[in-house]
């Protein structure tokens, strides 16, 4: 188990700004990651694709974020959801200063086992629909004058193997490779463009797809021998995306205790 922390209290990083996170409900960095964006001062936007628990997320904000939160309905494989997505964002608020792409998807398969289906899905929501939701933002972004920032979620298996991981890394790298071209084609108009590469984050999504023995395995490659909690890999994500960040663009942060 990963002992309960504290973490920090909000110091207004994000005040002002409009940020859309996706992949918000449920109990995983997303949502995690929306909770900090409010506590620093954001307005945010929730989307997820699971409108049940998008609804209870949103119920469990409003009474201490009211109008300053959001919720948003997205599945990022759609184009035209995506669109909806920040056309509406800014319909509402006027708006958009920074966009938050957490949404992924995982599975376990040897590549002697994995279906093209596997290997298309994973990309596609992981891959490319990190890239229909960054494509979206950042015209929005240069329409309004640039500025702003784009923060993709990717993965220690960008850079490191794990078996049955092949569709999901694979992803995840091209995640990584993706944010750093990006920041090139929109450096001009002082958008900034980075990533998070976290190890592993423990909460009740990742436990109900893992196995005991593999989270054991990860666990002990830590050099807190501890999975990091959702709200440690917000607080990174939450500084790529705050004005302390300012000369950062192309990055891939590793957020890890972990050693080889």
């Amino acid at each position: 188990m990963t002992p309960e922390l504290v973490g920090p209290a909000g110091r207004e990083l994000l005040a002002g700004k409009v940020v859309v996170v996706t992949a918000a409900a449920g109990t995983g960095i997303g949502s995690a990651l929306a909770r900090r964006c409010l506590e620093e001062g954001a307005t945010v936007v929730i989307s997820d694709r699971g409108l049940r628990r998008l609804a209870e997320t949103h119920e469990e904000l409003m009474p201490a974020y009211g109008e300053r939160v959001l919720a948003l309905g997205c599945d990022v494989t759609s184009e035209a959801e995506v669109q909806a997505l920040i056309a509406d964002t800014v319909a509402h608020y006027g708006r958009l200063d920074v966009m938050m792409n957490n949404a992924g998807l995982g599975g376990t398969s040897p590549v002697t086992e994995m279906t093209d289906e596997q290997w298309l899905r994973v990309l596609d929501v992981t891959l490319t629909g990190t890239f229909r939701c960054t494509r979206a933002a950042l015209r929005q972004l240069v329409a309004q004058g640039g500025g702003g920032a784009v923060v993709n979620n990717a993965s220690v298996l960008g850079w490191r193997a794990q078996p049955g991981q092949a569709h999901y890394a694979a992803a995840k790298a091209g995640v990584m490779a993706f944010t750093r071209c990006a920041a090139l084609d929109v450096a001009e108009h002082g958008i900034r463009v980075n990533a998070v590469a976290p190890s592993l984050a423990m909460h009740s999504n990742l436990a109900r797809v893992t196995t005991d023995d593999v989270l054991a395995d990860l666990t002990a490659r830590e050099a807190f021998g501890r999975a990091a909690h959702p709200w440690e890999v917000a607080n990174v994500m939450v500084f790529l995306a705050s004005d302390y960040s300012s000369y950062l663009t192309g990055e891939v942060i590793s957020v890890s205790s972990q050693h080889p």
